[in-house]
């Protein structure tokens, strides 16, 4: 880090760089979101189902689920700067060839190669920001990158969504192509240049991944994302047949969802670097808590609107904290297991759907509002869950810190 920088961070400003890898993020982020707000006019158009159309999801999100750790791996050597240009700059150019097409084969392997560019970037990025702070703002500095999604959720998705309503589907996936250029070039221009903080390799990278206590944490990665997105994803369904509200409020009570995740991160960053375990409970505890409260109040609107921005803060408070804790288990080789981080989250949200099958296929068939009002209660079973392995991990950390003397623990001085 420069001078300048140092003294930025000592007063509490994190570097310019950081802000502008979560701008890129944004960017990129906009497109994942965009897609489910144009499924229709993307079927219409190419004359396919609309199931068939909800595969453009799925081949984006397999691509980061499968394509971060191989990516993290191949790109170990490479510069970071370069490699953070090069993936926003192959994701704009798969994001144009979609555009370009009227083939959906075609649209599908775009889809899924930009899904790959979207996952080497985040293999990248996480790692990026921490290099460009103190050790002990790891976690804010993840937590602002992070940030850059969530406002994709608030802003870029719909703002891409009424783009695309004007001028077509196309239109939105132009504006998500010319903004990730802008990143790339400022990407270029303004991130400094960083190395690792001591170089690593293959084997130190792969060495790291067989730390226990790091799978533990990608565990409550998976638990957590699911618990809170399994309640989102099906929330439109559950104000419209459960808590008959109209649907003209629907998007904007999904925005407080996101404006939710944006305070979660703002407050999960500044207490994460001290204070992680307690960051990882409260957000556990507060999926719990306000998911048995949406479940049990579904039928009261008046209830429901602030659950579910407190249900997006409660979900967003433990991101950073989950950061600080893989790149403090990882230590000198984090890019890997950051890679893989991001393939814990996308796999939570992946799974979602098989998650919300086993209480939607279990009720009474034609019960119809009551199968959506069941999906809450199943997120917090799934925030339930993720207490265990946010203990273990708080366990194996004391274990870890005591002092030893002679092969025993030794009180503290």
């Amino acid at each position: 880090m420069s001078v300048g920088t140092v003294r930025n961070v000592r007063r509490g400003r994190l570097p310019l760089g950081v802000y502008l890898l979560s701008l890129s993020l944004f960017a990129m982020g906009s497109a994942e979101f965009l897609l489910a707000g144009v499924l229709p006019a993307i079927a219409g158009d190419l004359r396919i189902t609309l199931s068939s159309a909800g595969a453009l999801i799925s081949a984006f999100a397999a691509a980061v689920v499968v394509g971060g750790p191989p990516l993290a791996i191949a790109t170990l050597r490479w510069p970071r700067r370069a490699t953070l240009v090069a993936t926003q700059a192959a994701f704009a150019g798969c994001v144009v060839a979609g555009v370009l097409t009227d083939s959906y084969a075609v649209l599908l392997v775009t889809r899924f190669l930009s899904g790959l560019a979207y996952a080497g970037f985040w293999a990248v990025a996480a790692v990026t920001a921490i290099s460009l702070v103190p050790p002990d703002r790891a976690a804010r500095a993840s937590g602002v990158v992070v940030s850059g999604l969530s406002l994709a959720m608030v802003a870029g998705g719909p703002a891409g969504t009424l783009i695309s309503y004007f001028t077509g589907w196309r239109g939105g996936f132009w504006a998500v192509a010319a903004l990730t250029a802008a990143g790339a070039l400022l990407t270029l221009v303004a991130l400094p240049a960083t190395r690792t903080r001591g170089e690593t390799s293959i084997r130190d990278e792969l060495r790291t991944m067989r730390r226990p206590q790091l799978w533990i944490v990608y565990a409550a990665t998976l638990l957590s994302t699911a618990a809170y997105m399994i309640t989102f994803n099906y929330l439109a369904a559950l104000l419209t047949g459960v808590t008959r509200m109209p649907g003209v409020w629907i998007p904007a009570v999904l925005t407080l969802f996101g404006a939710g995740a944006f305070i979660g991160l703002s407050i999960g960053g500044r207490i994460a670097d001290r204070l992680p375990t307690h960051a990882l409970l409260a957000g556990t505890l507060g999926i719990l808590a306000t998911s048995v409260l949406l479940g049990a109040f579904a039928r009261n609107a008046v209830a429901v609107v602030p659950l579910v921005l407190l249900l997006g803060v409660a979900g967003f408070i433990l991101n950073p904290a989950i950061y600080g804790r893989v790149f403090a288990i990882a230590g000198q080789a984090p890019t890997l297991a950051g890679a893989t981080t991001v393939s814990a989250f996308q796999l939570g949200i992946s799974l979602v759907p098989a998650f919300a099958a086993l209480v939607l296929n279990a009720a009474p068939a034609g019960s119809g509002a009551g199968e959506v009002g069941a999906v809450p209660w199943l997120g917090a079973a799934l925030a339930a869950l993720t207490t265990v392995p946010v203990m273990l991990d708080h366990v194996m950390s004391r274990r870890s810190d005591r002092p030893v003397t002679r092969g025993r623990p030794s009180p503290r001085g």
